[in-house]
C-alpha cells in the first residue's frame, strides 16, 4: 500500500501541493489526473523522496518512505520518470540492468540470474530486439518501453510512473497499460489521457491547483459534473469496448466566441459528433 497524508510542498514561497492525500491499496492501480500544473508530477516526486514535503507523511506499507534506505527502498519502490531526452552511452541492455543494480554487490557484479531478469523485462514490454542498440539512438516510444523494462527488472512491489504513455502510439499505450494492470504491484500512474485512466485504473485522484478535487472509483470521479469545471470543456460520458469512455468538446463560452467571430461562414455543415469525439484533454 502507498499512502500520503496531508502532503504540502512549495516552490519559491508558493504551494504546489496543499494538504494532499492519496491511498493506493495493495495490488491496485491509481491514476493521477489533472490539468497541466495541477501538481501530479510534484506529488509523485514527493512519494519517491525526490522532494521533501513541507508537511505531511508518505508511507509504503505503513513505513515512512523517509525511513527506507538503499535496498529497502529499492525492494519496495520502482520509478519511471520523464527522462526520454537523457543522453547516455549505455546500450539498452545496460540501461535495463540498472534495475538490478540494488541487488548486485560491489564485488560479484551482475549474476546470470540478473541478466535473465533483465531479458525477461525487455521481452514483456516488446523490446527484446532492441537489446544491443544504443539507448541514445532510440525513438521516444522505444526509450519509454526500455525505461519501463528497467523498472520491471527491479522487481519492486510498488511502481510509480509519470506519464509513461508519452511518445507511445495507440497500440503500445494499451499494451503497456494492460501489462501494468496485470502486475501484482501497487501502482500510481500519472496520465493525461482520461480514457486510458478510465480503462486501466482502479481508482482516480483528480488534482487541480495543488489540491485534491475528487478521489474514488472511476465512475464516481470521471463525470461531467466533476471534470467540466476543472478542465473548462464540455464532457459526455458513454460506454465502449467494455469501459467508460469520455467525449470532449469546447465550452459554451468557446461556442459563443465562435458564433460572434466576424466573417465566419456559418453555411458550411459541421459534423459535431466527429468534432467532439476528436477532442482530447491534455
Amino acid at each position: 500500500m502507498i499512502s500520503a497524508h496531508e502532503v504540502s510542498f512549495g516552490y519559491d514561497g508558493s504551494f504546489a501541493l496543499s494538504g494532499v492525500g492519496l491511498v493506493a491499496e495493495t495490488g491496485s492501480t491509481v491514476g493521477l489526473i489533472g490539468p497541466n500544473g495541477s501538481g501530479k508530477s510534484t506529488l509523485l516526486r514527493v512519494i519517491y523522496r525526490a522532494l521533501r514535503p513541507r508537511t505531511g507523511t508518505v508511507l509504503i506499507d505503513g513505513t515512512p518512505v523517509s525511513d527506507l534506505r538503499g535496498r529497502q527502498l529499492a525492494a519496495r519502490l520502482a520509478v519511471v520518470t520523464q527522462e526520454n531526452h537523457v543522453q547516455t552511452p549505455l546500450t539498452v541492455t545496460d540501461m535495463v540492468m540498472l534495475g538490478r543494480a540494488p541487488w548486485a554487490g560491489p564485488v560479484r557484479g551482475y549474476s546470470q540470474a540478473d541478466h535473465q531478469v533483465a531479458a525477461a523485462a525487455l521481452h514483456r514490454v516488446g523490446a527484446r530486439e532492441l537489446a544491443e542498440r544504443a539507448f541514445a539512438t532510440l525513438s521516444g516510444g522505444e526509450r519509454q518501453r526500455v525505461l519501463i523494462a528497467r523498472a520491471l527488472a527491479q522487481q519492486a512491489d510498488h511502481l510509480l510512473l509519470d506519464e509513461p504513455t508519452n511518445h507511445l502510439d495507440i497500440h503500445y499505450q494499451h499494451e503497456l497499460l494492460s501489462l501494468l494492470a496485470e502486475l501484482a504491484a501497487t501502482t500510481v500512474i500519472v496520465l493525461h489521457d482520461l480514457n486510458l485512466a478510465a480503462r486501466y485504473c482502479d481508482r482516480i485522484v483528480l488534482l487541480d491547483s495543488g489540491r485534491v478535487v475528487a478521489a474514488g472509483a472511476v465512475d464516481d470521479v470521471l463525470t461531467p459534473r466533476i471534470l467540466e469545471p476543472v478542465y473548462g470543456v464540455r464532457v459526455q460520458r458513454c460506454s465502449a469496448f467494455g469501459a467508460t469512455q469520455l467525449l470532449f468538446g469546447p465550452s459554451d463560452r468557446d461556442d459563443a466566441r465562435s458564433d460572434e467571430s466576424p466573417g465566419e461562414d456559418s453555411s458550411a455543415p459541421v459534423d459535431h459528433a466527429n468534432a467532439t469525439a476528436g477532442q482530447q484533454v491534455s
